[in-house]
C-alpha cells in the first residue's frame, strides 16, 4: 500500500498513509501519477532543460580545419543554457544526463571528400561520425549522437565540423533549421 492523496470536487485533498515511501497523487477515477520510494531529486517537466538550435547562415569549411559552427538561431531554449551569440554553446544548470543530437548537410558540389561531424565537450571532442561525399552521392548530412552526463555548472558542449577534399576548396553547408542543427533534453536527473 501507498500513501495515497486523492483530489474531488466534493472534498478536496484528502490522504490516507502507510509507511511504503510511494506517493500517489490520485483523481476520484484512480492514480495520476506514482513516485516510488527512491532518493534524488524528483524532476518536473518546468525544470528540465531542453534547447534546439541551428545556423541561421551559412559558413565557411576551410579543409582538414576544425570549425565551430556558429548555432545562432534558437527554435527553444527552455531553462537559457544556450548561448547563440558569442560561444554556440550549451551548459546546462541541472545535474544529469543529456540526449545531445547534431547534424550538418554539405552541398558537395561535385567535391570528393569526407565530413568528420563531432560534439566537443569542455573543449575536447567527445564524440564523432564520419560522412563521405561525391559527386555521385552529392549532398549529404552527417549526424552525430550520444547520452551525455553534465555536472550541471561548468560542463559544455559544442558542435566542431571538419572536412577534407581533393581540392582544398573550403565547402559551404546548406543554413537552415533543417540542414544544420544540435539539439538536447535532459533524460535523467545525476
Amino acid at each position: 500500500m501507498a500513501s495515497i492523496i486523492t483530489a474531488t470536487t466534493t472534498s478536496g485533498l484528502t490522504q490516507s498513509a502507510d509507511n511504503s515511501g510511494v506517493l500517489q497523487l490520485a483523481s476520484g477515477t484512480g492514480n495520476l501519477v506514482t513516485i516510488p520510494s527512491v532518493t534524488g531529486t524528483a524532476m518536473v517537466s518546468g525544470n528540465i532543460p531542453a534547447f534546439s538550435a541551428y545556423a541561421g547562415s551559412t559558413q565557411t569549411l576551410t579543409s582538414s580545419v576544425y570549425t565551430k559552427i556558429q548555432l545562432n538561431t534558437e527554435t527553444f531554449d527552455t531553462n537559457s543554457c544556450f548561448d547563440n551569440s558569442t560561444n554556440y554553446r550549451f551548459t546546462p544548470t541541472v545535474a544529469g544526463y543529456y540526449q545531445i543530437n547534431a547534424n550538418i548537410y554539405i552541398a558537395s558540389g561535385g567535391v570528393i571528400g569526407y565530413i568528420l561531424s563531432a560534439i566537443y565537450k569542455n573543449g575536447s571532442a567527445y564524440k564523432y561520425s564520419l560522412a563521405y561525399y561525391n559527386s555521385t552521392f552529392g549532398n549529404g548530412g552527417c549526424p552525430v549522437s550520444d547520452v551525455i552526463y553534465f555536472n550541471g555548472s561548468t560542463d559544455y558542449i559544442e558542435y566542431y565540423v571538419r572536412q577534407t577534399n581533393n581540392s582544398a576548396a573550403a565547402l559551404l553547408y546548406t543554413a537552415g533549421s533543417a540542414y544544420v542543427y544540435m539539439s538536447g533534453s535532459m533524460v535523467r536527473a545525476a
